[in-house]
């Protein structure tokens, strides 16, 4: 004896659902792990952009260490980067020699800048740095 077409319709709209409700936290998991992701990566990219705009201003005659640090500033406030700290090493380049190396290291906390702050990347901070010579 078969089982009525009700019956055995039934049964798989049960199995369905059940998958469904395996399934799902795993994927929801997937999509916030990947916004995270791409979240951290253009963090990253920000503050290695934000170093090179810093550094480009060095070659200029006149800058100081607080022109490179606007500039910096300035890129991170563009792309809404929070809590981000910037160095310049050696503080004052205008006095080293010429090729001799200069950084300029640009960092921010992952936490507040992520779009989950208390997950993965919680405690991490990122760092983009970008080291030029003194032509001067």
């Amino acid at each position: 004896m078969t089982p009525r077409p009700a019956v055995r319709d039934q049964k798989r709209r049960g199995v369905a659902a059940a998958e469904f409700a395996v399934c799902l936290p795993v994927l929801v998991l997937v999509v916030f792990a990947s916004i995270e992701a791409c979240t951290m990566i253009f963090l990253k990219e920000s503050l290695t952009v934000a170093a090179y705009e810093g550094s480009r201003v060095v070659f200029q005659s006149s800058a100081t260490d607080a022109d490179v640090i606007a500039r910096c500033q300035e890129v991170l406030a563009e792309r809404s980067v929070d809590g981000a700290t910037v160095e310049v090493l050696p503080a004052d380049f205008g006095t080293i020699a010429a090729g001799e190396p200069i950084e300029i290291r640009v960092s921010a906390p992952c936490a507040s800048n992520a779009v989950i702050p208390v997950w993965f990347y919680g405690g991490t901070t990122m760092t983009g740095s970008s080291i030029v010579m003194s032509e001067y």
